[in-house]
């Protein structure tokens, strides 16, 4: 597992980017941190992919992502990403709960809140509907606190007005989230649970409440809601075994890696699946930097699974930062073997590659990689250096260029790419990148310098 600093409104579609880029230079921070695992997130989509379908989205297109944040939320800013809160997956206790969050985000993208709110933005003509505009998006981004001071000072009642409409999408999406649990054959009880955790909060100020509450406003009556819901079509869902699988092992990955070693070793035990310990066992080993006892629980879990990529690209990990190259990249081929289709896994293979001495090899599975994932940036950055190490000096800029323009860094992306187009063969596909970027970045410095 790695993190990986993202741009907070880069998944936003290209032809929405002069909009982007009122809202970048009006919010305090503008960056999200995830954490990419592609186990986690192999995990979390299996989850999601019932939920999805019932929702009448691509469940192969719209992806779970994990941000690395401890506070309970979850969020929207396009129509492809639901972004998760690690802390969220953390407090939750059964799938149940977490596919209720999904279907809930999931019902802002299916009922087209997230295409309102942009066109709110773009018609605010006024000091005031700015405001609410920049509020709604940074709400729909999880900053709470950036949402809360945007709408300072615009007018109280056009204020009154967008939280009424926010209300209402939020009860909207929850009777939508009801539906397309039951459809998929969830119990929507998950939803009822999800809601009483926030039990009281309404009466806590706003700095002590969850950011999940400031962000998808709850109230007692929308408990009620869930509640009659349930009562009213039942709940004729049986336990999914793959569901709880599935679920105990995202959860507990990340757990190993987020919690302290000796803390998971404490709990490890718990787990019913004998390879989700094992596997748990070996990521707090290798914090506590013992590989051989590392590897020898990893080993025993792919006894277990030995066809098992994620385990396999777990030890190629493991074994890359013990700076073990040959047998890294052993293990990343065997992973990209049975997963060859795997963003990430072809990302750990064309590091393994790179590390190993064969930059040119590791090209290829990178251009694989981030054909399948433009918003890796790691991979970008391993890209950049692997271009360089074969003296394609403009392939480097343009990667570097791009690696900044996803993490925000504007200046530094627009420097980069005005070299790559220098560098790179005027009209070919790759120079056209690199002006779109640079294009950009231009846009951005000129509303900057107003």
């Amino acid at each position: 597992m790695v993190i990986d600093r993202l741009y907070r409104l880069a998944s936003i579609p290209a032809l929405l980017l002069s909009a982007v880029l009122v809202v970048a230079s009006a919010l305090p921070s503008a960056a999200i941190t995830l954490l990419r695992d592609a186990d986690i997130e192999y995990g979390l989509n299996r989850l999601a992919a019932p939920v999805l379908s019932a929702a009448g989205l691509n469940a192969k297109r719209v992806r779970v992502l994990v941000v690395n944040d401890s506070s309970f939320n979850a969020f929207v800013i396009d129509s492809q990403t639901i972004f998760v809160n690690y802390g969220l997956i953390l407090k939750v206790t059964n799938p149940e709960m977490l596919q209720a969050v999904i279907a809930h985000e999931a019902a802002h993208i299916a009922n087209g809140h997230l295409a309102r709110r942009m066109q709110n933005m773009r018609s605010a003509n006024s000091a005031s509907g700015l405001g609410i505009a920049l509020a709604v998006l940074a709400a729909a981004a999880g900053a709470g606190d950036a949402a809360a001071g945007i709408a300072i000072g615009t007018q109280s009642s056009a204020l009154r007005a967008f939280l009424s409409h926010t209300r209402a999408e939020e009860a909207s999406a929850d009777r939508s989230a009801a539906g397309y649990l039951t459809r998929a054959g969830i119990t929507p009880q998950g939803l009822v649970d999800l809601h009483q955790i926030f039990a009281g909060q309404e009466l806590l100020s706003t700095t002590n409440q969850d950011p999940y509450m400031r962000s998808h406003p709850l109230s007692r009556d929308r408990l009620r809601a869930a509640k009659a819901y349930v009562s009213s079509y039942g709940d004729q869902s049986t336990s999914n075994a793959e569901a709880n699988y599935w679920f105990a092992r995202a959860r507990g990955k990340l757990s190993a890696f987020i919690r302290s070693p000796k803390w998971t070793k404490r709990r490890a035990h718990e787990e019913t699946a004998k390879d989700v310990q094992l596997m748990r066992e070996a990521v707090s080993y290798h914090r506590q930097r013992n590989l051989k006892a590392s590897l020898s629980a990893l080993n025993g879990a792919l006894a277990l699974r030995p066809n098992d990529a994620f385990y396999y690209d777990l030890k190629g990990q493991i074994l890359m930062e013990n700076r073990r190259w040959k047998q890294a990249l052993t293990a990343y081929r065997h992973a990209v073997d049975l997963a060859p289709s795997e963003p990430l896994t072809l990302g750990g293979y064309g590091r393994a590659l790179l590390a190993a001495g064969q930059p040119k090899q590791a090209i290829k599975a990178m251009e694989k990689a981030r054909a399948r994932d433009f918003r890796d940036a790691r991979l970008l950055r391993d890209m950049s250096l692997a271009y360089a190490k074969t003296g394609q000096t403009g392939m480097a800029a343009l990667v570097t260029a791009e690696r900044y323009a996803l993490q925000g860094r504007m200046d530094d992306a627009g420097r980069h790419a005005k070299r790559a187009s220098a560098l790179l063969p005027r009209g070919s596909a790759t120079w056209r990148r690199a002006q779109d970027v640079l294009v950009a970045a231009e846009q951005y410095q000129k509303r900057n310098n107003k």
